[in-house]
């Protein structure tokens, strides 16, 4: 006979629903079996009790605690609007926890190393110049002025900013769920992104769920926090930023990095169409029609009619095309190339356990000798 639990706090029980995001009289009526031991009318056996912290997202050994942990964000979490600062869902704190793993090992494998610090991070303060720190950006990821020009699409000039970002020290991760989890989905409405700064290794999370017009506008966002040497969070809805100082700065640093005001203004006076500039800028239309916002050019309520209309638009292609895609392309942008070749250096300086190095980039065996062999080495 399978052995019984005995010492089962409710309380846990039930603050592990509910940190899960389900209502408990949902949740009791889908599960009849966990109210009986909240209830005291049964006794789980060790396996059953093992799926309910599977289904909850919860350490196994939280369940023999005397009361819930506190669990705290390492960063602040800005919201457009009056919403709290400390609180995440379940999904993005894991996400956070994920992306803080990865930053703890390299920023050690780094200092081991003898790698320097990147002097760019802090470099600034709120008190700043908006377009001094959008220039020094601009000059440490090498770009000319014209860079835009030399790429075809918006879309490829986000992945050559992502390469470039990368090259200088900084890890950009895309996803849009929790690890490879694609039942744990984090959504647009609470976070488009966050960074966690530190000397040695800043990574950089970027919603992949979000789309891509907007992701340009958060990639720059983020780096204008390492420049200020701030870690944040944030959901910038309708790309507004939340009412803080350094949160206004970013915007306006990221603002200025993509569409310099001098330039749009020269262009607004020959064509006030958006999506035509959003073509000369290689930004999408939002970035266009946002610093066309801030600069006076179009009213607020034309701004969220745009808004509101291009997100339907991408919507609507977006439940019309195809789910498939490629794993391993994914996975590098999941994990980021420059962070697992790190990962797969320690690896065969046996510094690193395979265990570990499954454990930092989401992938285990055969998939994870894949994803090293025949996708990192051919980027």
């Amino acid at each position: 006979m399978a052995t019984r639990i005995e010492n089962i706090n409710s309380d846990i029980i039930n603050w592990a629903i509910t940190r899960a995001g389900n209502s408990l009289d949902e949740f009791y009526v889908d599960n009849p079996d966990v109210l009986d031991w909240v209830e005291g009318k049964k006794k789980p056996t060790l396996k059953q009790l093992e799926n309910f912290t599977h289904k909850v997202h919860v350490p196994f050994g939280y369940m023999f605690m005397n009361e819930p942990p506190k669990e705290e964000i390492p960063i602040p979490f800005f919201r457009t609007g009056a919403a709290p600062r400390d609180k995440v869902s379940l999904n993005v704190y894991h996400t956070i926890q994920i992306i803080k793993d990865r930053q703890n090992w390299l920023t050690n494998y780094l200092q081991e190393s003898d790698y320097p610090d990147l002097d760019f991070v802090g470099k600034y303060d709120n008190n700043s110049d908006f377009k001094e720190i959008a220039n020094d950006i601009r000059k440490t990821l090498k770009l000319p002025d014209n860079w835009a020009g030399k790429v075809g699409t918006w879309e490829q000039a986000l992945d050559y900013l992502t390469l470039q970002i990368e090259e200088i020290g900084i890890i950009v991760n895309f996803n849009g769920i929790v690890g490879n989890n694609t039942r744990r989905k984090i959504l647009v409405e609470e976070c488009r992104g966050f960074v966690l700064v530190n000397k040695k290794a800043p990574f950089l999370f970027i919603n992949s769920a979000d789309a891509k017009a907007a992701q340009m506008f958060t990639l720059i966002h983020e780096i204008a926090h390492i420049w200020l040497g701030e870690s944040a969070g944030f959901d910038n809805k309708q790309m507004l930023p939340a009412d803080n100082p350094i949160e206004l700065l970013c915007d306006k640093v990221a603002a200025e990095f993509l569409v310099p005001e001098l330039f749009l203004r020269e262009k607004w006076k020959n064509s006030q169409n958006i999506k035509y500039l959003s073509r000369i800028f290689k930004v999408s239309p939002i970035v266009i029609a946002r610093r066309a916002l801030d600069l006076g050019l179009i009213t607020k309520s034309s701004f969220f009619e745009f808004y509101n209309n291009y997100i339907k638009e991408l919507k609507f292609k977006k439940e019309n095309q195809s789910s498939g895609g490629n794993f391993y392309a994914t996975a590098k942008k999941r994990i980021s190339l420059r962070f697992a070749s790190y990962v797969n250096n320690a690896v065969n300086e046996n510094n690193l356990l395979y265990r570990d190095a499954y454990k930092l980039t989401s992938l285990k065996g055969n998939t994870y000798d894949k994803f090293i062999n025949e996708y990192l080495f051919q980027a």
